[in-house]
């Protein structure tokens, strides 16, 4: 669903580019209550397993195909306001390096494809989790349904964006139909790697799964104002899978560059839903070519690599390790504030409560 340069006018791109930048701003902020010394890698682990799993493109109808946009993935995996980031990073990637998605429409990019997808997965999933069993197959099935839904639903803001900034005439009526048809069963698609991603995670590491974490509630302690968990009583077994995150982030990894580098060579060379719906209705009359049409790396090949595979394996490889190197950075930055945060508020509470303690 990466909208080109040349669908959506000037003005229409512009608000969405503010609305884009207002959620990312609010995500760095409400990131630093998601993100600690575990969970800061990770998140660069997710940006870049959406980048690899974007490439797989399958079959869902007769000459059109679909791929992960990765929203509910990031929400559930990770926590909202860093799933939002994450998908951003993802995005941003894209459109600089691969000619993937406009730069002129970055902004209706990351408002539909990142916030949309996100606050629709997340909201389901919380609100079915309130009703469900608390139990690790509970988290699957709202993860499924989340995904499934979110895709529809972002396919359903594109269409409204289109029927306010569109650059051709086309009925409304007909584009969201269309939209909508073709990206229910794109969401399947969707909403089975999702599931699938997060219960594995959740076998191996539950204690990493930000949508989980309710299952196992630790006892919360109030010190110096912040609230952190209470050790563990003497004797009392260890979470189940507790420990380092080293080998389920060297796994991810492993798996993201396979992916990309690999399994991407047998993805559906079909048009996605959108440029499909684009072809048939008419909307991709004014599209523009992409300011990175002449990357090295375009549309996800390496220039002067004559070998096709290769090409593709390449591309992929260096997306993955570009986005990971990209993500993990951002995201240990926001972590370190808000260790600084934490600091600044217990340096500013000490002096108070020795002044009381006198």
């Amino acid at each position: 669903m990466h909208v080109p340069d040349g669908f959506i006018n000037a003005p229409v791109s512009v608000a969405a580019g503010v609305v884009a930048a207002a959620a990312v701003a609010v995500s760095l902020r409400g990131a630093r209550r998601e993100l600690d010394e575990r969970t800061a890698p990770l998140a660069g682990l997710v940006a870049a397993f959406i980048f690899a799993v974007q490439m797989l493109n399958f079959p869902v109808a007769a000459g059109t195909s679909g791929h992960l946009l990765g929203g509910a993935l990031a929400a559930i995996l990770v926590g909202p306001y860093t799933g939002v980031l994450c998908v951003s990073v993802v995005l941003l990637m894209q459109g600089i390096l691969f000619a993937d998605g406009g730069l002129t429409a970055l902004g209706v990019n990351v408002t539909v494809m990142g916030v949309v997808t996100v606050v629709v997965a997340h909201a389901i999933f919380r609100g079915l989790l309130r009703i469900l069993p608390s139990t690790r197959r509970s988290v699957t099935v709202a993860a499924f349904t989340g995904a499934l839904l979110s895709v529809p639903a972002a396919a359903a803001a594109f269409t409204a964006v289109y029927a306010v900034g569109g650059t051709t005439d086309v009925p409304i009526g007909k584009v969201i139909t269309a939209m909508v048809g073709v990206h229910v069963l794109i969401g399947i698609g969707e909403a089975a790697i999702t599931a699938a991603t997060v219960g594995a995670v959740i076998a191996v590491r539950p204690d990493l799964v930000h949508g989980a974490r309710g299952l196992t509630t630790r006892l919360k302690l109030r010190v110096d104002g912040a609230l952190v968990d209470a050790p563990a009583a003497a004797g009392a077994p260890a979470p189940a899978g507790a420990g380092s995150t080293r080998k389920v982030w060297v796994t991810g990894l492993v798996t993201a560059l396979v992916l990309a580098g690999f399994v991407s060579f047998y993805a559906s060379a079909s048009p996605d839903g959108l440029e499909k719906v684009a072809a048939d209705k008419g909307i991709d009359e004014k599209v523009e070519e992409h300011a990175a049409a002449n990357s090295p790396l375009a549309d996800y090949g390496v220039k002067d690599v004559d070998d096709a595979r290769l090409s593709g394996g390449l591309a992929g490889v260096i997306g993955v390790g570009v986005t990971v190197v990209a993500g993990t950075g951002i995201f240990w930055a926001v972590r370190r504030r808000r260790t600084e945060d934490l600091t600044a508020t217990s340096t500013s509470t000490a002096p108070s409560t020795s002044a009381s303690a006198g």
